[in-house]
């Protein structure tokens, strides 16, 4: 009698079932790597164009235990409920907020991200944006392309990295490089977490309030919740006042992006650097004319050092998940 295959599994293939889920217009770069371990499962290539998404998922993964999330592809319950066997999301972004975790908490399925695969590509560009809005290297660069250099004589001054006390919202993976790359500034690092941190010796505060109180600087790495959505509200912005400068490389949501376009068009906010925004790709105008605004097209963690770090940080989860050994940067779905 020949035994049956584990569940899960490709019958006569060996190799255990992954589904792949993504927007149609998003494309896994390593789609190869995963075939090579695994049986991959694609709504969009393997199935019948005709047939919706949702149809092949019950039809043909209702088995499959494991579920590649490719970027902020949204994973809401009604899809993991098409999903009966699903055990773990293998997510290949750094925030989570375009997956239901409510869902996952109920089923008891682990999530994944890639947060430690992006972390210093990240921290590396928000130390970039930082440093062009204080010194004002992007509106310099145009000052002088627009030949206002020899019409008007020396641009404005900006103002120096050393010595500015940077409060890091959200101390993981990403704000604890954006850390480490500042100290040899001279910054005075602070942090507001979900928790204290004792390993690191930069000083805690309970609020994001209290640490923009206490703050020339406030670097957002959070990830997006509940709780931190529009953490960044207007009371946060008037304590860190008209030289603060705001950095946001998490997720647009994590400000109230209204009440900030405000405050930076009158001048009570000393500037921001802007890597997200809350309806992208759909940018305030109101900051394209500001000199202390310095804006990017969500591309902190693009680089194909990052993609390498994440296809390899992926293909081991898989496999550490298949054969039940410890999976990297799980989310806590507390």
């Amino acid at each position: 009698m020949s035994s049956l295959p584990e569940p899960g599994t490709e019958p006569g293939s060996g190799r255990p079932d992954v589904l792949v889920h993504r927007f149609r217009s998003f494309d896994l770069p390593f789609h190869a790597s995963l075939n090579d371990h695994f049986t991959i499962l694609d709504p969009w290539t393997d199935s019948p164009p005709d047939e919706p998404a949702h149809a092949f998922l019950a039809r043909r993964a209702g088995r499959a235990r494991a579920l590649v999330c490719v970027g902020p592809t949204t994973l809401p319950a009604d899809t993991l409920r098409l999903l009966p066997s699903l055990r773990v999301v293998i997510g290949t972004s750094a925030g989570v907020d375009h997956i239901d975790l409510r869902e996952c908490r109920r089923r008891g399925i682990a999530v994944t991200n890639a947060g430690a695969a992006f972390a210093e590509d990240v921290a590396d560009y928000a130390v970039a944006l930082l440093l062009d809005v204080l010194r004002r290297i992007s509106a310099a660069d145009r000052y002088l392309k627009e030949g206002l250099w020899l019409k008007s004589g020396n641009y404005p001054l900006g103002s120096k990295l050393g010595g500015k006390r940077v409060g890091i919202v959200g101390l993981g993976n990403i704000g604890s490089q954006v850390a480490k790359r500042l100290q040899p500034f001279g910054c005075d690092i602070a942090y507001n977490s979900r928790s204290k941190k004792p390993s690191f010796p930069f000083p805690y505060h309970a609020t994001v309030h209290d640490l923009a109180a206490n703050s020339d600087v406030l670097v957002l790495c959070c990830a997006l919740t509940e709780e931190t959505h529009h953490v960044i509200n207007r009371e946060v912005m008037t304590v860190l006042g008209d030289r603060g400068v705001i950095i946001n490389v998490g997720r647009g949501s994590l400000i109230d992006e209204n009440e900030l376009v405000q405050f930076l068009v009158r001048g009570e906010l000393g500037g921001a650097g802007l890597d997200v925004f809350e309806d992208e790709p759909n940018v305030p105008k109101e900051l394209f004319g500001l000199d202390s605004v310095v804006l990017s097209p969500h591309r902190a963690v693009i680089t194909p050092e990052s993609f390498e770090a994440m296809r390899e940080l992926t293909v081991s989860n898989l496999k550490a998940f298949f054969v039940n050994e410890p999976l990297s940067c799980l989310v806590r779905l507390e």
